[in-house]
């Protein structure tokens, strides 16, 4: 038994579809995906925000919109997706949510389309993100003097080759800090701030303590991705992610999976500390093992921090990203004087999920003061004006055990970064956990040319 919450619950029971378990997937919900749902349509976003008066008639026909309420990108990988068919899509995660999709032929029923700028914040302005040499010296975030230096880093991260000692120029890949290399190259705060957030896209400042080996390669995959598409590295779906979970329980299907949306879980059934079951409407589906979301298991888990999400339906695109009808934002910590970074998503009617002419925006960050919104004021200037807010405050919860003697795996609540990074690690976290051994994309594959043939991967 597997209970949802919209992508990872999805994704870890279409791969254990494919891997041969027996998955029988249960969602209290009467949709896919559970907090992290496509709501449609507008009238339900309205209900859901308890906004008694419903839409106006300026924000067209409700049945238009399909707003993401935890919208995630997909960062495209420079290789691989070249099998998406020439669809594209707005997104931000490392190449392993690409691989999940691939592997699991799970984009033969998405169409994607590219996200049309990267931003950053830097002195209450944003900027596009440079991350090619003509960009580094193009770009209005650097001086002159520091645009050279931004270069010649680039020009060290594109050709270094952790195989190839002579790319190493006294850098050794796993023993010195990021810091030390931006040291090497001499580039000032700002810099840093950008390189780190917005093109290796780290949530905080501790990598500039780790080995330097994992950000090079963040870094070449982001130009690699943005070399392929021009605009941005960003992928995202065609109406919305409510479309990835719903490519899964497809997939799961396939390999016998079984779906029940609207089926209420009245218990968790445990006996000498392991799980043998989930209680529905008095009837018991027995389980070896069980994959949830925290909302099942409040006594399994442990409140770790709040994020605050706030949706703006806007009639404008933001300023200063030239008329993108997509785009992302990334706020650095330190530009605002904060511990994490703010994140701004932007999608619109060019994905199918909003009336002609308009835009959605969703701002995110974790929360760090008894003022959550005051907190995200930084970004919901950029976006002014604002037709209409939809706010949430979310706890965020984490497993207290690794579920190796209960057998019930708790998967962690949705941060708020704007990309697939975390939840990536917290799936192959789990399969970990689950299985004993590292999730193998290649034996994924193997398995999915059994069923549809070596021609069609």
């Amino acid at each position: 038994a597997d209970n949802s919450r919209l992508y990872l619950e999805c994704i870890l029971s279409g791969i254990m579809s494919v891997n041969g378990k027996k998955v029988l997937h249960m969602d209290r919900n009467p949709y896919y995906g559970g907090e992290s749902s496509s709501i449609t349509p507008l009238e339900e976003l309205y209900k859901r925000f308890e906004l008694p008066d419903g839409p106006p008639e300026s924000m067209g026909r409700g049945r238009d919109w399909n707003v993401d309420l935890i919208p995630k990108f997909l960062m495209a990988n420079g290789n691989k997706s070249a099998t998406f068919d020439s669809c594209f899509s707005d997104g931000f995660v490392k190449r392993q949510l690409v691989k999940m999709l691939l592997y699991t032929e799970v984009t033969r029923y998405l169409d994607f389309k590219v996200v049309e700028g990267s931003f950053v914040y830097k002195g209450g302005k944003i900027y596009k993100v440079p991350s090619t040499e003509t960009e580094a010296l193009a770009s209005n975030l650097m001086g002159m003097f520091e645009k050279r230096r931004f270069r010649k880093f680039l020009v060290f991260v594109a050709n270094f080759d952790e195989n190839d000692p002579k790319t190493f120029e006294g850098v050794d890949p796993k023993q010195t800090t990021m810091g030390e290399v931006y040291k090497k190259f001499d580039l000032g705060q700002d810099v840093i701030d950008f390189t780190g957030h917005a093109l290796a896209l780290y949530r905080t400042d501790d990598y500039l303590e780790q080995p330097c080996l994992e950000t090079i390669n963040r870094i070449k995959l982001y130009s690699e991705s943005l070399a392929r598409y021009g605009k941005s590295p960003y992928l995202y779906p065609l109406y919305g992610l409510g479309e990835l979970p719903q490519g899964f329980a497809r997939l799961s299907a396939i390999y016998g999976g079984t779906y029940m949306l609207n089926k209420p879980v009245d218990e968790i059934v445990v006996e000498d500390g392991h799980v043998i079951g989930v209680k529905s409407e008095g009837e018991i589906a027995r389980c070896k093992q069980l994959i949830c979301d925290p909302s099942y298991i409040p006594d399994r888990v442990r409140k770790a921090g709040q994020v605050i999400r706030v949706i703006c339906i806007l009639s404008h695109p933001i300023k200063n990203t030239n008329d993108a009808n997509s785009c992302q934002i990334i706020i650095p910590q330190n530009q605002v004087n904060r511990k994490s970074d703010i994140y701004v998503c932007m999608i619109s009617y060019a994905h199918n999920v909003a009336a002609q002419g308009k835009y959605i925006a969703i701002v995110s960050t974790t929360v760090e003061t008894a003022e959550p919104e005051a907190e995200i004021e930084p970004a919901l200037e950029l976006l002014e004006p604002i037709d209409q807010k939809f706010v949430a405050i979310s706890d965020m919860y984490e497993p207290t055990d690794d579920g190796s003697e209960s057998q019930i795996f708790a998967s962690r609540s949705y941060d708020a970064t704007t990309h697939f990074e975390t939840t990536c690690n917290d799936i192959k976290d789990i399969y970990k956990r689950m299985t004993g051994s590292d999730f193998d994309f290649e034996n994924m594959k193997r398995k999915q040319n059994d069923v549809f043939g070596e021609d069609e991967q």
